[in-house]
């Protein structure tokens, strides 16, 4: 239960990141889509998300016997998750945030993809986290598009 409980708190710490740096005015004054989901909703689907990303992260584990080349991907995917609230919303670089979202996207789909011969289970735990991460690069993607 230790390693269980090192993954809850590596995701733990990877969410901060959302709460350190928040939308704010500057994202408010931003044109967005029609379809923007209310503000409401992003730390509901995270708080779900990452319980799922800290289980998969830890199924992967106790498959592979430790450290794997899924978790590598995992741990990769945790930064580049991290790192985006803090681009977009810290820096307000909505450019950089959609490079950053672009490789969440791949290291999330890779590690579908190497979790999946580990445990089938992390790899469908991921599935939903691929969904998400692809509406937010699409929403990423228009928010840039609609502020040159």
């Amino acid at each position: 239960m230790w390693s269980l409980a090192a993954f809850v708190a590596l995701v733990f710490i990877a969410a901060g990141s959302g709460a350190a740096f928040q939308t704010g005015p500057w994202y408010e004054a931003l044109n967005k889509p029609w379809w923007t989901p209310p503000n409401w909703l992003f730390p509901v689907a995270w708080t779900v998300l990452y319980v799922m990303i800290a289980i998969a992260g830890w199924l992967v584990w106790k498959a592979g016997g430790g450290f794997s080349a899924a978790i590598a991907i995992w741990g990769v995917g945790l930064v580049l998750n991290a790192l985006w609230s803090y681009i977009m919303f810290g820096r307000h670089d909505i450019s950089l945030a959609l490079v950053d979202v672009t490789g969440l996207w791949i290291a999330t789909a890779a590690f579908i993809v190497a979790a999946w011969g580990l445990d089938h289970r992390a790899a469908y735990l991921f599935m939903p986290y691929l969904v998400w991460v692809t509406f937010a690069a699409a929403l990423n993607f228009e928010v840039w598009r609609l502020n040159p």
